[in-house]
């Protein structure tokens, strides 16, 4: 009798593999819209990733890592504290956690409301004299379960930030709509980009981050002026 057919198995790409991939997928997106593809930060989102993984991406030359769990970020920074990374914190940032957040990230990116940055400033003054680097999380599609600013209140949050002097503001930070179709994020990503350019001369030169698209969406991103993109699994394959 013979024996069943084996199953055929898709091998699972090594890191390089996949890191080779994800550069010339950036590198194509960038030359589509007429960019430099150097133009482009890669944040490597390690939440919910091992130390050994961001080592992994460290062996590559990335060094820019986002967490978004003050707890689990904690111990990987303090295996990491000489490795050379940068740290930006990317999730909700709650009232009891801004003293750890100013004292032990480079960046934050989700601030949305003039208190969370009081108290950031007030946190970062007891740890270091160099600002805390920041973006405005702008609820771009005004889902009503996101955080995030509102469009026309970026502006006034802006310059309620600028007072406090512990902060740098970098720019802004948005996730549209996950589910809305490719045309829509597209025009999400649009208008962001125009808010961007429309602020940047209201505030300091270190205005100079627009961080938005993801492992789902990061080539339209690219196509529509982001100068930052946050990567998760299209770098470090899926979370478990």
């Amino acid at each position: 009798m013979l024996a069943p057919p084996a199953e055929i198995s898709v091998p699972t790409p090594n890191i390089e593999q996949r890191i080779n991939r994800f550069r010339d997928e950036i590198r194509a997106a960038a030359l589509r819209a007429n960019r430099d593809p150097e133009e482009v930060r890669v944040l490597a989102v390690s939440k919910q990733k091992s130390v050994a993984d961001i080592r992994g991406l460290l062996s590559q030359g990335f060094r820019e890592f986002g967490e978004s769990y003050v707890v689990e970020a904690l111990p990987k920074l303090k295996s990491l504290a000489s490795a050379g990374c940068t740290w930006h914190y990317v999730g909700v940032v709650q009232s009891n956690k801004t003293k750890k957040i100013a004292q032990h990230f480079d960046w934050v990116q989700s601030i949305d409301r003039v208190h969370i940055g009081k108290r950031l400033a007030e946190a970062r003054k007891e740890f270091s004299n160099v600002p805390l680097n920041v973006c405005i999380q702008v609820n771009i599609d005004d889902e009503p379960t996101k955080a995030g600013v509102a469009v026309h209140e970026v502006a006034e949050l802006v310059q309620q930030l600028q007072e406090f002097s512990q902060l740098q503001i970098r720019g802004l930070m948005a996730i549209p709509n996950p589910n809305a179709p490719q045309n829509a994020t597209r025009l999400s990503f649009r208008r962001m980009r125009a808010v961007f350019d429309r602020l940047q001369s209201q505030t300091s030169p270190a205005w100079d981050t627009l961080s938005m698209g993801m492992s789902a969406d990061y080539t339209i991103a690219i196509e529509e002026g982001t100068t930052m993109v946050r990567i998760g699994t299209a770098l470090m394959g899926p979370r478990t």
